[in-house]
């Protein structure tokens, strides 16, 4: 089996305790919509995985399309400080992730629009720290998780074949969708369990 060079990783409920429910008593503050009108509007639709996936293409587009579903002029930096709010950083798995850059390259890759992009210095700065340039959402490459594309295109993007690579997640099809475009996966559960698996990968 070949050595695993690069490890790929979800950000939320891996790195990121994440809340959705603190997003909605946020918003419906900050509206006075009914937090479960919210939540059908923004999210019940098709609206935030066509997002995720690549359409709207931009960060403006998306906010855009999300005030409008909101019914709220909404602005980035309330939009940045909500998402903010609703996450709390894992701090042993960022440390172990820390760790692993001595011995594998690394990426992030979260089902997420472009927005998420930008606001992510002030939602989750701990990404930029460690990842750097490679904390990508899933809208960068026009396809999200579990589609096997997703995973092929990060690959490619970096020079990794899928048998060089991992991928780490806390949902169970998106590591099915990776493993089948052949790389290796671990379904999160526990900071001791990814260590565990790290170390059966030979890269701590």
């Amino acid at each position: 089996m070949p050595d695993i060079k690069f490890v790929i990783f979800d950000m939320d409920l891996v790195l990121y305790d994440y809340d959705h429910q603190i997003r909605l008593k946020l918003l419906e503050e900050l509206t006075g919509r009914p937090a479960a009108d919210i939540d059908r509007s923004v999210w019940g639709g098709p609206h935030e995985n066509a997002a995720e996936a690549g359409d709207p293409e931009t960060a403006e587009a998306y906010l855009e399309q999300f005030a409008r579903l909101l019914e709220f002029p909404i602005d980035f930096e309330t939009w940045a400080d909500v998402r903010r709010q609703m996450m709390r950083p894992r701090l042993d798995v960022l440390s172990l992730v820390r760790r692993l850059k001595a011995t594998a390259d690394i990426a992030l890759l979260t089902n997420n629009g472009m927005l998420l992009k930008d606001a992510l210095p002030v939602c989750a700065p701990e990404t930029v720290e460690i990842f750097g340039e490679k904390a990508h959402v899933s809208a960068e490459f026009g396809a999200r998780k579990p589609d096997p594309v997703v995973f092929e295109r990060i690959c490619g993007r970096y020079g990794y074949g899928p048998e060089e690579s991992a991928f780490v997640d806390d949902r169970a099809e998106n590591i099915e969708g990776a493993q089948n475009v052949g790389l290796k996966g671990h379904h999160y559960k526990t900071v001791d369990g990814l260590e565990t698996f790290l170390r059966a990968c030979r890269l701590i």
